[in-house]
């Protein structure tokens, strides 16, 4: 298992390339392996046959674990075969969907192989081979499996597949029926009495990590918290504008915010910094960390130096970063070394929260929803857009005035955008 990441330490064969018997050129592409933060290429090291594959698809191994042999046809293998982990069988299949309507026996059944929720099945039954991903395209988009023809390992329906059916046109100009998938993971029966049944779903390798790097922030990095409401009127105002001077080109109010913070951050460089044991580290630049949710947990892909960046950019910066984070294509360059971080919560509708810092940065700034409320100007009560924001600050870089400080001129810059351009 070769490391593709600066942080990996294990990955996980999401799909193995090459079969065994094919023939191999070194760098050719064998196995796509999911790591902590995307999907990566494992490309061949050699020129040769692939001799042996060792790990099953959807299981994991750590980095330098032997997980496939190229060599010679008639090379003798055995010594390595002797020195490698035991193969897992696979496991028995499981029904875990069902259609709407009663088909033929052969095609009603999708049945899982035990690859981390894969559905699969031997080419000759006839049943549906359908990655978790593919099938909840499916059902989202009201697409009958049975009508596709999987282009993925042994006929499996993948991802393209459902992209590709939703892009054709029926002959009615219609959506083709809906079959609705229910999944039926296995249940875990409870040795206490009346307790509940339970499945486990196996850790991805983000959420690994996710989990190791909480337990060594929270607990080790000394958090305290600041919370500022800001008046958010004329910021709302530049978006609005903005996007109507250049509607191909819309920029959100979360654009504004990286902007603006890199801007604050230049302007209270001891808040961009970073804990190095014997160190702090002060950074010239503001990169900022922008975290994208995606389905197996978050990951924050970083717009360099966007101090130095327009609007437009930062925008569409983060819509291509936010793209392929979701895709999970980042290279490790786009999502390691920010100096800040910045956690968007509003547009789920939420108010208030506090974030944990990603180490090594010393703050995160968690940002909730812009929503109009009374407040009193001039002894006048009016209706403004507000919005709170609470920065978590590493105590051993960070003091609280130092903080305050930088949110101070983050609350003027947004409530005075024009700061921006002086």
């Amino acid at each position: 298992m070769p490391k593709l990441s600066p942080t990996m330490e294990e990955g996980l064969v999401s799909r193995w390339l090459k079969k065994e018997g094919d023939r191999v050129s070194m760098g050719e592409p064998l196995a796509e392996i999911d790591t902590d933060k995307a999907t990566m290429e494992m490309q061949a090291l050699t020129n040769g046959v692939l001799r042996k594959i060792l790990i099953n698809e959807g299981e994991s191994a750590p980095l330098g674990q032997l997980i496939a042999i190229v060599g010679e046809p008639d090379e003798d293998i055995s010594a390595l075969l002797n020195k490698a982990p035991a193969k897992k069988p696979e496991a028995a299949a499981a029904p875990v969907a069902e259609a709407q309507s009663d088909p033929a026996p052969e095609q009603a059944s999708v049945a899982t192989n035990g690859k981390q929720g894969e559905l699969s099945q031997a080419p000759s039954s006839g049943r549906l081979i359908v990655s978790p991903l593919a099938a909840r395209m499916a059902a989202e988009a009201g697409i009958d499996l049975r009508s596709l023809s999987g282009s993925g390992p042994g006929g499996r329906i993948i991802k393209r597949d459902i992209e590709a059916a939703m892009g054709a046109d029926t002959p009615t100009g219609q959506p083709a029926s809906v079959v609705p998938l229910r999944a039926v993971p296995p249940l875990q029966q409870p040795t206490i009495a009346e307790a509940s049944p339970y499945r486990e779903d196996p850790m991805s390798e983000m959420r690994k990590t996710i989990a190791r790097r909480l337990v060594t922030s929270i607990g080790p990095i000394p958090h305290f918290f600041l919370t500022s409401e800001i008046e958010m009127d004329r910021a709302v105002e530049l978006r609005r504008n903005i996007n109507e001077l250049d509607p191909e080109h819309k920029i959100s109010l979360n654009d504004i915010i990286v902007k603006v913070a890199a801007a604050a951050l230049i302007q209270n460089p001891q808040v961009n910094a970073s804990f190095q044991e014997k160190s702090i580290r002060y950074y010239e630049r503001a990169d900022i960390g922008v975290a994208v949710a995606i389905d197996d947990g978050l990951i924050t892909p970083v717009v360099r130096a966007a101090n130095q960046k327009t609007l437009s950019q930062i925008a569409a910066e983060i819509r291509g970063l936010a793209e392929r984070a979701r895709a999970r294509k980042l290279k490790p360059e786009e999502y390691l070394g920010a100096t800040f971080s910045i956690s968007n919560l509003g547009m789920l509708g939420i108010d208030e929260f506090t974030a944990v810092i990603n180490p090594p940065e010393a703050a995160i700034l968690a940002v909730g929803a812009v929503t109009p409320k009374p407040v009193v100007r001039n002894n006048e009560v009016v209706v403004r857009q507000m919005m709170r924001v609470t920065m978590s600050c590493d105590h051993r870089v960070i003091d609280g005035a130092t903080g305050a400080r930088f949110l101070q001129t983050l609350k003027k810059i947004l409530e005075n955008p024009l700061y921006l351009i002086v």
